[in-house]
């Protein structure tokens, strides 16, 4: 006898939700709860690492053979040939360090974002080993490259105050996470997607903006320095433990219409647009915003119709419901679509405003 496939329960997806890392952190700064997450990854291919160590033989081998005086070299340049030799070889190991962790650590977090962040911090430090290493070439004398980098130090900290301080949003954004690249944010004036975290501005794809009243992506890309997060409200669209928001719908309608059919049609035509997968989705979510101090009674699944007496002779009908940000404007226009045909099929029911009484 066959046996049915067992459904799965919503503690089973709750489980299952909690299991992604960015719905743990945001869990973790909601309720201050800790959980340890095991991140599983496949073996990958090292060997890259080939060239790395063969090159880093090769100039073993010159630092051996510069040591042995089998080149007629004068004396005096053989110290500064050993000490590039030895420069060059410790930058073939910091690339080397930063490959390896690259491929055995980095490719084994389980999303993208979280990826692009600590390749970021890889490079930067890598970059700053370089940096570190050319010096000592380039001084034998650690005492002069200590004190040459500090009075560079300080002439760049009064030169360059302001990335300077992008640069340091850029570390407050990485472990506060008020976005991330992928996340749709609205800081100050600029709205769009985060396509692009640098290490001294955000790149954002504008949707909305100026010349659109809808939704949808404008074309432009906006740059502004990370300090703004350190100035400004970021409204982030994309919270892990609820990435929905709420939108509505306006119908002006007659005091003479039929209430009932109109708040039940708007009512019925936004909740098969949503789905019910949409609405089992919201429900596990709002599970989990149980755990938070957020209010999560007030996270309805099922979309909801007010009404409200408007400044001119008509009424407002209103319909609410809960979408995903990216999806928003191209399901209102569905929904006005086919709200629009449900009740003008009913004009005895359904009164508009026509001609100067719009």
């Amino acid at each position: 006898m066959q046996t049915m496939p067992r459904s799965v329960t919503t503690q089973e997806k709750i489980d299952q939700l909690k299991q992604d890392s960015d719905i743990q952190k945001a869990l973790d700064q909601a309720s201050g709860a800790k959980e340890n997450v095991s991140v599983s990854a496949g073996s990958k291919q090292k060997l890259f690492l080939g060239g790395y160590l063969l090159l880093l033989l090769l100039l073993s081998s010159c630092y051996y053979l510069l040591g042995l005086r089998l080149f007629h070299i004068g004396e005096a340049y053989v110290p500064f040939l050993q000490r590039l030799l030895i420069g060059a070889m410790a930058i073939v190991i910091a690339v080397g360090l930063a490959k390896t962790l690259d491929v055995s650590l980095v490719t084994r977090l389980g999303d993208d974002a979280s990826q692009y962040n600590i390749r970021r911090v890889i490079k930067l430090l890598t970059a700053l080993v370089i940096a570190l290493i050319i010096i000592s070439m380039l001084f034998a004398n650690w005492y002069t490259a200590v004190v040459s980098l500090g009075l560079v130090s300080l002439i760049l900290g009064f030169a360059l105050q302001t990335p300077i301080t992008s640069f340091i949003a850029w570390i407050y954004i990485l472990i506060r996470t008020p976005y991330r690249v992928g996340d749709r944010v609205r800081i100050g004036d600029a709205t769009g997607d985060v396509i692009d975290l640098g290490y001294l501005d955000t790149t954002l794809w504008e949707f909305g903006g100026e010349y659109l009243s809808t939704d949808h992506p404008t074309g432009r890309i906006i740059k502004f320095p990370n300090s703004h997060v350190l100035s400004s409200a970021v409204y982030n669209y994309s919270w892990p433990l609820f990435p929905y928001i709420w939108n509505e719908i306006k119908f002006y309608v007659a005091y003479e219409s039929d209430l009932e059919f109109v708040s039940e049609t708007m009512r019925r035509i936004a909740d098969e647009e949503i789905g019910e997968v949409m609405r089992e989705r919201v429900r596990t979510f709002r599970l989990l915003l149980s755990e938070t101090p957020v209010d999560q009674v007030e996270v309805r699944e099922h979309p909801s119709v007010v009404f409200r007496v408007s400044d001119n002779t008509w009424l407002e009908a209103i319909v609410r419901y809960l979408v995903e940000p990216k999806q928003a404007g191209r399901v209102k226009s569905k929904l006005v679509e086919k709200m629009l045909g449900a009740m003008n099929a009913a004009p005895d029911r359904v009164l508009f405003p026509r001609g100067p009484a719009k």
